[in-house]
């Protein structure tokens, strides 16, 4: 699948494919089965530059603090003993509940884990409802933006190349850092 064959379908459902594409983003949040910046792409084609971000925004940071909750209230034993076999997670955890706001912001910036675990992470630690929605909120903007972009720029190439390519130049070292970070954070399982 790629962003012009999915804005392309969705285009072709008229209003119930604009819907489709909101919805889309809430559940790629949750079920992270289709790449985000495919989704993101696809939205800011069928909605607009601007209007598409925000959606993406949205949705997605809806997304994440649903799984929140869900880890949080109803999913806590699965998640917190899928976490326990990290000895490093369980340090990390004290330091969630002093800096959570920090930790969850720089998070959704260099991407470390995949969002749906720090979602689900951070609903079995010690960090606040109130801290993981603001680093939430604070820290997916300039990702989302990033990832809307680059899917508006990769339909529209012959006119933003320069910019599509500087935009994934700073994805690419995110990335790379992200990597770094969680080689650094990787440890091992306990048995």
């Amino acid at each position: 699948m790629n962003v012009e064959h999915v804005s392309r379908s969705l285009k072709q459902l008229g209003l119930f494919g604009k819907v489709l594409g909101i919805l889309l983003v809430y559940l790629q949040t949750l079920f992270p089965f289709i790449p985000f910046v495919v989704v993101a792409g696809a939205n800011v084609i069928l909605f607009g530059l601007w209007k598409g971000f925000l959606i993406n925004y949205t949705m997605s940071c809806l997304g994440a603090i649903t799984s929140f909750f869900i880890a949080r209230y109803y999913a806590y034993n699965w998640v917190s003993g899928k976490l326990e076999r990290y000895p490093l997670i369980v340090e990390f955890n004290k330091r969630l509940e002093r800096n959570g706001f920090l930790y969850i912001a720089l998070s959704r910036i260099i991407p470390v884990l995949p969002s749906l675990a720090i979602n689900l992470g951070a609903g079995v630690m010690k960090v606040s409802a109130r801290n993981f929605i603001l680093g939430t909120l604070v820290g997916k903007f300039p990702m989302i933006f990033l990832e809307s972009l680059i899917g508006h720029d990769l339909l529209h190439f012959r006119q933003n190349k320069d910019r599509l390519l500087i935009l994934l130049a700073v994805f690419a070292i995110f990335m790379y850092v992200g990597n770094v970070f969680k080689k650094k954070l990787g440890g091992k399982k306990t048995p």
